[in-house]
Order: C-alpha cells, then sequence, then structure tokens
C-alpha cells in the first residue's frame, strides 16, 4: 500500500474567459423531470472529474488543438443531450425539473507552464492542483438556475492537455456522464451521432403510486442518539487529502489475513472492508458508537431493472449495514467484509422502488451523515477509456473525494503495476492513525488461522 503525498506544484495558469457553448442545432425548449432516485437532497452537489492525455502526434487528432476539437464536439454532442445544456428549477414540493433552455454549458480554454512529466504524483484522484485546473467561475455553483456542465481544457508546454469537468450530480451518475463524455469522443472522431442514442425516461425510477417503503433503509435513519465523534472530527476546513494505492503485493497480503471458512468474496470487498475499518479505528470512535457503511449499487444490466442502454441518469443506490464502533475495531477483517456483502445483499428491484417512495413520503431527506462512510465502486465506469482522438487519458476518473465518500477504481502506480486506487479526506491527526493502521494491516502478511 502506497500513500500520495504531492509536494507542492507551483506553475502558472492563464485562463480565457469563460464561455457558453451550446448545441450545435436547434434543440427542443422543454422542461422534463428528474427521476426520485435523481431528486435526492444527498445528490444535490457538484462532481468533479479530471483526465490527463499526453502528446500524441502519430493520433489522429496529433497536431491539432485540443480545445478547439473538443469544443465543437461538445456542442454537436449537446444536440443529443440537450437537457444537460439547460438549467435546473424546482416544481412542487421541490420537485427537480430540467429547463431545457440551450443557453449551454460553461467552457474555459487554458495554458499551463508545465508538463505530465513534471505533475508527477499529481496526476491521480486528489490532485492538488485541482483548482487551477477547473476554474471556480464566479456565480455559477448553485445548483438551481446554475450550467449543469463546468468545462476547462489546460494545454500543457509537452503537447498534452488536462480536461477537467464539473456535474451537478441530480443529473446524473458517473456512468451516465462516463456515456455522455464517450459522445463526445464519437464527434471528434466525425461521427454524425454517437454510437449509443441517450435515453431520459426518468420516469422508470420514480416512485409507486401509492408510494410504499418497504425495506429498512439505514443509510436515510435520522439519528437523534449519538456521541458524535465522527461529526465533531470532521471540519471540512482542516481536512487532509490522500490517496492510497492496493497493488497486487497489498490485495495478497490482505487476502492471507482471511480464513476459509469465509467463503466466497470480491477483491472491492476485501479493500473497502479494510479501509473502512482502518478509517474507524482511525477515528478511535466511542465503542458504542453506531457506524455505517453505504455501498453504492449500480442497477444498469442487473436482472429485473430493465433500464435501456444509454440511460444516463443516476440509476444507483447506497444500502447501509450498520455495527458498533467496537466490534468493528475489535473484530478481525472478516467481519467487516461480512458487513460489506451483507449491504451489498439488500440490493433489489425492491429496495430501490422503495427508496424511491421514501423519497416523496419522507420529503427527500439527506444520508445519515453521524458515522457513515460511503464508498463507489468505479472500476468500470469507462472514464480511462475516453478518448478525444489524442488516445486514452494517462488518468481518468473522479477527481477527489469528499469527507464521507470515497471511491475505489483502476490505476497503474509509476511501477507499471495495476492496482486499485481508494482516495480519502480525514482531519490530519486521523490521517496519519489511519496510515499507520493501514500500512500494519497490508504489510505485515498474517495467515489466518
Amino acid at each position: 500500500m502506497a500513500s500520495s503525498v504531492s509536494s507542492p506544484l507551483v506553475f502558472s495558469v492563464k485562463r480565457c474567459h469563460p464561455e457558453f457553448v451550446q448545441p450545435a442545432k436547434s434543440t427542443p425548449r422543454e422542461v422534463k423531470q428528474l427521476s426520485d432516485i435523481d431528486d435526492q437532497e444527498g445528490l444535490r452537489f457538484q462532481v468533479p472529474v479530471i483526465m490527463f492525455y499526453q502528446s500524441n502526434p502519430l493520433s489522429m487528432k496529433g497536431k491539432e488543438d485540443p480545445v478547439k476539437v473538443i469544443r465543437e464536439a461538445l456542442g454537436k454532442a449537446l444536440v443529443y443531450y440537450y437537457p444537460l445544456a439547460g438549467r435546473l428549477i424546482e416544481g412542487e414540493n421541490r420537485k427537480l425539473m430540467v429547463d431545457c433552455t440551450g443557453e449551454g454549458v460553461l467552457f474555459t480554454e487554458a495554458d499551463a507552464d508545465t508538463t505530465l512529466d513534471s505533475l508527477g504524483d499529481a496526476i491521480q484522484p486528489m490532485c492538488p492542483c485541482f483548482e487551477e485546473l477547473l476554474y471556480d467561475v464566479p456565480g455559477f455553483g448553485e445548483i438551481l438556475g446554475s450550467p449543469l456542465i463546468l468545462i476547462q481544457v489546460t494545454r500543457l508546454r509537452c503537447g498534452g492537455f488536462i480536461f477537467a469537468l464539473r456535474l451537478n450530480h441530480t443529473l446524473s451518475d458517473a456512468f451516465g456522464l462516463s456515456q455522455f463524455l464517450n459522445a463526445v469522443s464519437d464527434m471528434t472522431q466525425g461521427l454524425s451521432r454517437p454510437c449509443l442514442l441517450p435515453i431520459w425516461q426518468r420516469e422508470l425510477l420514480n416512485a409507486r403510486n401509492p408510494p410504499r417503503i418497504t425495506c429498512m433503509h439505514h443509510e436515510y435513519e435520522e439519528v437523534t442518539s449519538t456521541k458524535g465523534t465522527l461529526l465533531m472530527a470532521m471540519d471540512k476546513n482542516n481536512l487532509v487529502h490522500r490517496s492510497f494505492f492496493f497493488g497486487p503485493k497489498e490485495k495478497r497480503t490482505l487476502k492471507k489475513r482471511l480464513p476459509t471458512s469465509l467463503g466466497a468474496y470480491t477483491t472491492f470487498e476485501v479493500l473497502v472492508a479494510c479501509v473502512w475499518r482502518c478509517r474507524t479505528i482511525a477515528f478511535a470512535v466511542d465503542p458504542d458508537e453506531v457506524v455505517r457503511f453505504s455501498c453504492i449499487i449500480n442497477l444498469r444490466g442487473k436482472q429485473g431493472f430493465n433500464l435501456p442502454p444509454g440511460y444516463y441518469g443516476n440509476a444507483f443506490v447506497s444500502p447501509a449495514s450498520i455495527t458498533k464502533a467496537g466490534m468493528l475495531c475489535a473484530n478481525p477483517l472478516e467481519y467487516a467484509i461480512m458487513l460489506v456483502k451483507k449491504a451489498k445483499m439488500q440490493m433489489s428491484t425492491e429496495y430501490m422502488k422503495s427508496v424511491a417512495d421514501l423519497m416523496v413520503t419522507q420529503g427527500r431527506p439527506l444520508f445519515t451523515k453521524s458515522g457513515n462512510y460511503f464508498i463507489s465502486d468505479n472500476r468500470h465506469v469507462g472514464f480511462g477509456e475516453v478518448n478525444f482522438g489524442w488516445g486514452k487519458p494517462v488518468y481518468g476518473g473522479i477527481a477527489r473525494a469528499l469527507s464521507n465518500i470515497s471511491f475505489c477504481t483502476q490505476f497503474k502506480n509509476k511501477k507499471g503495476e495495476e492496482g486499485n486506487v481508494i482516495p480519502i479526506c480525514l482531519p490530519p491527526l486521523v490521517m496519519e492513525s489511519f496510515e499507520h493502521e493501514l500500512k500494519r494491516m497490508t504489510k505485515k502478511e498474517e495467515r489466518a488461522r
């Protein structure tokens, strides 16, 4: 396990004035409702994505300007994804809808006096220079009435470039965004329309009539009795951002700790269980405090959901397992793995429908904050495959974790080892303890009994 602590980067970025990129052709002017899975209070935030591209003079677009190529392709893709060029509004009972105004997405052209080689360890999640690579344009950060996508394309001295984006999460999840970016990629290759046409049909994930909550939803529980250990420690202005790489050695070491009696498990289950357990230990949580693990599970391709190919809305649920902190910390790793598996096993068509029904009957509650930790499996989302004509990115994926949300994605380290990276943000002293515990788990090879 290697943690990435990037030294401060010093380079300057010159930006042009942000401009709106509108659909290249006239699009319908209409109002479209989001689904009840989209329309959650807990999704009213912006998701940052970053992609690093090398110079490639032998590629299709090698000698062209990436800013011009991507901007033109973006306008063409928005003809098909025209709701993304609109603005969010609220209807009755704060119901979210897209006013398809065609105003466009916000686009910034930039140049940086650095190279990909100079960026070094910054080419990964938790990039320390992200604010330079995606300018937070003043006045355009609100959930309602603002552009739904903000993009910056930054040319580098080496001929490479960085594509950074921010998406209003209520419109799409990671798979939906990846689908849109691949549509932009299709346009850069001269196609007249995307290979996979977008499907709106948000009514597929709406509440039933009448709605009825039929499942237990620990991820939305209102916690009234808590010692507040985790909440008090998570001051968003005092968090350290770091990424942790799990290569073949680390995975092998963790699996050697597991007894054969555990039965079948996945690498993802092992990694996220280990991170959750180490994080809880690092916080020194009161043993009687209830902690939660929410596993973000995508519905696409799952039996019984019948989501059509091309659906680009939010299509996931986040079932949670709960336990007392003392139990999680005192028991071996397999205990945490069993809880992760238990969370995943809750997912069903009935569970999804129950979530949608909960949203409309309970006023679209936030996810439980106290002691709740989310990890999203982004290993197969496809950001690392998006090719604008310069080849695949050196790294492509979500740019950073949040205080209680991490993600797991594919990553190749400097040694060329294939593995997974999980970014996390914690208070400074908690991060020290977390690193210590994670190193203990991944470097000392102990065989299970």
